[in-house]
């Protein structure tokens, strides 16, 4: 079915002393990208979400916020160890003691200084057990988030479904349109063509057989449009098939109207007709909306 580029998902919930909280929201993009923001604790789990979502999001960019905080328990009743970053500790401690040097001055860190630095205190579960409880709970959070972001994209994408099929049924009576007054775009030509030969008649100085056999060449080219009218229906049918398709289908409908603008601006190049022209104008602005419609779909 089609699907919107665009979503929103989110899911939580409390375990071993983690409050752990899922939100993924997705915007329109040409290509498929996802982007997880995790804690670094819990990082090692980054690919393994990262290939769940893209086998259900082929298109569009997706932004991941996961956050794991403590619940308000005493580290005692809850599963939760903290520990400190030793390393990091020493770095920001041995990088400030530079700068008070090398400026002459009297103060130092206090405990207050270093518990504000990012990432210096980590919490983990206490045990395995707790551990792979949580990342289970943090996994199903997951894919709970990710089915409300495909259900929001799948009744999104039935919105624009509905509107292309009338569009693109719009775009078909205008191609009707054209179609029948291709033959009469003809015979305005050939008329035209008969005046400026008994224009050159008058004047049989100026009669030449190779002018006239020129003359009824570029009639012949400019005035014909069976082939690019052909060509446009062929790629109207194929729209609507993709409105059917199960699979992500917003790149071939970007394609297939590049190629609806190209032969609507040959059809309103080779005939100089001002109803043809006026229809041309229409096309052009119905495909221009079916346009900015399919830049939203997967």
């Amino acid at each position: 079915m089609i699907r919107s580029m665009t979503g929103f998902g989110q899911s939580g919930r409390q375990i071993s002393g983690f409050d752990i909280q899922v939100e993924m929201k997705s915007v329109n993009h040409r290509h498929g990208e996802c982007a997880i923001r995790i804690p670094k604790e819990w990082m090692h789990m980054e690919e393994a979400l990262k290939k769940t979502l893209q086998q259900s999001v082929k298109r569009g960019r997706v932004d991941v916020f996961i956050t794991l905080s403590q619940v308000p328990e005493t580290e005692a009743e809850s599963g939760v160890a903290f520990e400190v970053n030793w390393s990091l500790l020493q770095n920001y401690w041995d990088a400030a003691e530079r700068i008070r040097q090398t400026l002459g001055l009297s103060d130092r860190l206090s405990l207050r200084d270093l518990l504000a630095i990012p990432d210096l205190m980590i919490y983990r579960p206490r045990n395995s057990d707790t551990l792979q409880a949580v990342e289970a709970e943090l996994s199903q959070c997951f894919r709970e988030a990710l089915g409300q972001l495909l259900t929001m994209r799948e009744t999104e994408g039935r919105h624009l479904r509905d509107d292309l099929r009338k569009r693109i049924d719009l775009v078909q009576r205008i191609h009707g349109e054209m179609a029948g007054i291709a033959p009469e775009v003809v015979r305005e030509h050939a008329s035209k063509l008969r005046l400026r030969i008994e224009e050159l008649l008058e004047d049989a100085a100026a009669f030449n057989e190779d002018r006239i056999a020129m003359e009824i060449a570029l009639l012949a080219d400019r005035s014909n449009i069976d082939e690019e009218l052909t060509r446009f229906a062929s790629h109207c049918k194929q729209f609507e098939a993709l409105l059917s398709s199960d699979e992500p289908v917003g790149r071939k409908m970007d394609f297939l109207l590049q190629e609806m603008n190209r032969e609507t601006n040959t059809i309103g190049a080779k005939a100089n007709h001002l109803q043809l022209s006026n229809l041309v104008v229409g096309m052009k602005a119905e495909l221009e909306k079916i346009r900015e419609q399919v830049q939203n779909i997967e």
